[in-house]
């Protein structure tokens, strides 16, 4: 009986544990262009695999960027376990990139939610600073319906060349972040920053005093290559331009940079039979192709 008791309370344990658990992502898709398309990467053939690969990471919230209004669409129908926040960065709107939180409508529960712009006036769809690009940051304030915890989740895509936009920016999504939260309120910030981890922006978010790199303090860390590939699988570099960054409150077990690809159905044609494998086995060469120009960022952390 005792041995019984002790096998439930374990297990009731280990289920509390799972519940605490929570997995995040930030992913940059890549917006969908005629350019890609001709070379072989189009939003057509690379949203299935895309999908395919977030459901099998199972996020419960994670932040996207480059994604157009139809692309919106497209992972929702694909994919109509989430629901997103967020607003096109030109009008605020449906125009032009977002870079929207996405959540399991089953696990959460959207408590409020908001954009600003990069810019000096960060109420107006402009540009900001030096920027190339208007540049958004969406945000969400969520609770977990199991455990009844509560965090905010930031997501944005700071400019790809404008030095000072990314240093205000950084600036800016820091302070916006302690206007919104309340005291010790945890929170996540997720993104395409177009800065690597030896930057002056990048300092900006560790120096805040709240916030965490995951990589930095992840317990067990997979990444074999940096975040940007540029479509091309043999690329690599120790930059990580993409970043994960959480507040003092969560404890990050695990940390990913997940460089899947895909095969070319369309360019395969039959390999060499191998002397080491049965002849059952009909071996195709082909095309292996990124489901975007950067690779996702995965974490599993919990409170």
């Amino acid at each position: 009986m005792k041995k019984n008791f002790l096998i439930v309370m374990c297990l009731m344990m280990a289920l509390m544990a799972s519940a605490q658990d929570l997995v995040v992502c930030s992913y940059n898709i890549r917006n969908a262009n005629r350019g890609d398309a001709k070379n072989g990467n189009g939003w057509e053939k690379r949203s299935v695999y895309m999908c395919q690969q977030i459901q099998f990471e199972d996020p419960g919230v994670f932040g996207c960027q480059e994604v157009k209004k139809e692309q919106i669409d497209d992972m929702l129908r694909l994919m109509p376990e989430y629901a997103y926040v967020g607003v096109g960065r030109e009008d605020g709107k449906e125009g032009g990139e977002y870079s929207p939180v996405f959540y399991k409508k089953d696990r959460y529960k959207l408590l409020d939610s908001g954009t600003f712009w990069l810019a000096e006036d960060p109420n107006k769809a402009e540009l900001g600073w030096d920027a190339a690009c208007k540049r958004v940051c969406s945000w969400g304030h969520f609770k977990d319906l199991k455990t009844k915890h509560t965090f905010y989740f930031f997501n944005t895509h700071m400019d790809h060349i404008g030095v000072t936009a990314r240093r205000e920016g950084a600036k800016l999504i820091v302070s916006k972040m302690r206007e919104l939260m309340k005291k010790n309120d945890p929170v996540i910030l997720t993104g395409d920053f177009n800065v690597d981890q030896r930057s002056e922006p990048f300092q900006v978010f560790i120096n805040s005093g709240f916030l965490n790199d995951c990589y930095e303090v992840s317990k067990y860390r997979f990444a074999t290559n940096g975040t940007f590939n540029d479509f091309n699988p043999l690329n690599c570099s120790n930059s990580r331009i993409d970043h994960i960054f959480v507040s003092k409150s969560f404890k990050v077990d695990r940390y990913a940079i997940r460089t899947d690809g895909y095969w070319d159905n369309v360019e395969m044609y039959e390999a060499k039979p191998s002397p080491n494998a049965p002849m059952e086995v009909k071996l195709k060469e082909g095309v292996r192709r990124n489901p975007s120009d950067h690779y996702p960022v995965v974490v599993k952390m919990r409170f």
